[in-house]
């Protein structure tokens, strides 16, 4: 099977760099094991809320260059200030252009709200959901928290709490009929894609509606569990002209609504613009020529490899099996990749739980421009994009869709101009 450019790995970074390809002409395929980690989202896009030592960081923009000063293998500090604005710019109106709507600007981080109902800094929120631009106050002052009867994913008076330490006081409420009360007889069903299913009918929504017309009289706005709209669009824009009030989504505990409807978006444009998208299959080796990738084999295919001019390698970090530690190594399995790591192994981790962890700036090293190194030796054709790249600390940093969108996009930029 040959295609100009094939992918491995299917979230964030992987479609992102298949969408831009396959948007100018290439032929691309993605091989995807399962589900990517959009389907564990916030509904937020973090750029660069903190540098490594810990500083806060408000402006990424004016942060890069001391970024590149505390870490000189950080995926940003190889794209370099401009090129950082560049990207993180056309990103903004690249996702808007695939019908992902966000609000944000990479120039001034905003807030969005967790579903613990605190505030924390981020780049790109996905629209309808609630945002601040000051941490210490909400857009929003006497709102109605609704909550499904029995779910439990998503906690109303942790909400309220948080809210009314910054100066928004809540009420709380309940909403229940019986399609819920149909799904609650299993409690393993009350999980936020099942109940956004029942919100999927239209007769449900209008009871919806209902409900929170009569029972937010007193209120500002209504804020609700991103719990809606998983196959339909303009969910809360009905809900906004039943009520006549602002309604607002906060995410919940996994599975999140938000993540899996951008998951389902960007899918739908990558297939759209002619990619194939293989889900349920897994790069088992690779076979190389020269200082190039000539064949890859997956478990599915077994004997018939997939030949592609490029490679472009996005599986992702321990959580998705991109990187595997053992006892004693970390290592990148599909090409053996050079990887960066501690060599003695009390040096992995940091004992205080809440700290920077070492091991979460391991991965594969790369030149400038993404190219994986084996052995030593660059590979022409091979990228890297996300979070199995070397250098940063996705988690500490608030970097990692910064980090997959910015590669990914610099890399289908390398592939385009050769």
């Amino acid at each position: 099977m040959k295609f100009d450019t094939i992918i491995i790995g299917g979230g964030l970074s992987g479609l992102i760099c298949g969408i831009y390809l396959s948007r100018q002409g290439q032929r691309c395929v993605i091989i995807s094991s399962g589900q990517s980690a959009l389907h564990f989202s916030s509904g937020s896009f973090d750029l660069l809320n903190s540098l490594p030592d810990g500083t806060k960081v408000s402006k990424p923009l004016e942060a890069i260059q001391e970024l590149a000063q505390q870490a000189p293998t950080h995926p940003y500090t190889k794209l370099g200030t401009d090129k950082f604005k560049e990207l993180a710019g056309r990103a903004e109106d690249f996702l808007k252009d695939i019908g992902i709507s966000t609000q944000g600007s990479y120039r001034e981080n905003h807030y969005r709200v967790t579903p613990m109902g605190t505030l924390k800094p981020t780049w790109l929120t996905l629209k309808n959901l609630l945002t601040s631009d000051n941490e210490k106050r909400l857009p929003v002052h006497n709102p109605s928290i609704f909550n499904v009867t029995g779910f439990l994913d998503f906690y109303t008076q942790f909400i309220a709490d948080e809210f009314q330490k910054i100066g928004t006081k809540c009420s709380i409420h309940s909403i229940n009929f019986p399609d819920l009360e149909h799904l609650r007889k299993n409690p393993t069903e009350m999980r936020s894609v099942n109940i956004a299913r029942v919100f999927d009918k239209q007769e449900n929504m209008e009871e919806l509606a209902r409900i929170l017309k009569a029972e937010s009289k007193d209120s500002d706005a209504i804020i609700l569990p991103a719990i809606t709209g998983l196959n339909r669009d303009q969910m809360v824009e009905y809900l906004q002209k039943e009520t006549n009030k602002p309604v607002y989504l906060l995410p919940t505990l996994p599975p999140s609504v938000p993540g899996i409807r951008t998951q389902q978006r960007l899918r739908s444009v990558f297939q759209q613009n002619g990619g194939v998208y293989m889900l349920g299959d897994t790069v088992s080796h690779a076979e190389r020529k020269g200082n190039r990738i000539s064949r890859i084999y997956s478990v599915n295919h077994g004997d018939i490899p997939f030949i592609g001019q490029n490679v472009v390698i996005a599986t992702g970090s321990y959580f998705s099996q991109g990187l595997i530690a053992t006892s004693d190594q970390v290592y990148e399995p599909i090409f053996n990749l050079d990887v960066t790591f501690a060599s003695d192994r009390e040096q992995w981790y940091n004992s205080d739980a809440f700290a920077a962890q070492p091991y979460q700036t391991f991965g594969i090293k790369t030149d400038k421009d993404f190219r994986g190194i084996q052995k030593g030796e660059i590979l022409e054709n091979l990228y890297a994009t996300g979070a199995i790249l070397e250098g940063f600390n996705p988690l500490k940093e608030g970097s990692g869709a910064g980090v997959s969108i910015l590669s990914a996009m610099y890399i289908a930029e390398q592939i385009l101009s050769k």
